[in-house]
């Protein structure tokens, strides 16, 4: 047989007949089959929901819990984002969940579960939530669980806002 420019000889040797072909096919066909099984199959596993709960409050979740806020989903310790505000300006914006491990007038410091640890400023615009309530920064304690939303500018993170999640009853 003669050989094809460009292509090896043992592939040229090679013929399309109809086995070769039926084999083709087959191993299409359960490749569908296997989709066809597996696919159903994955959406059928439960997510997390990403819409209200029926009661209008919060987000339910297959671990059982009930997530409120904007950042009701979110289930890191710490981040930071680059977002374009309204001035279409870009900004750094972080965000930390942890425990308080030191406070002064105009600062606060958080320990996440990870080990990291910063500190945000403090000023007047910065809000206060606790236990659902508008609060004060003086009603911030050490060792209070919160979580802290806010900008970063070079190395100074400065709080937006902090929430203190509501205690749960034992």
């Amino acid at each position: 047989m003669a050989e094809l420019p460009g292509v090896p000889g043992f592939l040229a040797g090679m013929r399309a007949n109809k086995k070769t072909m039926a084999a083709g096919v087959a191993a299409a066909g359960l490749l569908g089959v296997g989709l066809y099984a597996a696919v159903p199959a994955l959406a059928a596993t439960p997510s997390p929901s990403t819409h209200p709960s029926a009661d209008g409050k919060g987000h339910h979740f297959k671990d059982g819990h009930k997530r409120h806020g904007r950042f009701a989903g979110v289930r890191g310790v710490h981040g930071e984002a680059t977002v374009k505000a309204k001035d279409n300006t870009f900004k750094l914006v972080d965000w930390q969940r942890g425990q308080v491990t030191g406070k002064t007038g105009t600062t606060l410091t958080v320990k996440s579960a990870d080990g990291a640890v910063w500190t945000w400023t403090v000023d007047a615009k910065t809000r206060v939530r606790k236990d659902r309530a508008k609060s004060a920064f003086g009603n911030v304690a050490n060792g209070d669980q919160v979580a802290v939303f806010g900008t970063r500018a070079g190395d100074t993170r400065t709080a937006v806002a902090i929430r203190e999640p509501q205690k749960k009853a034992n």
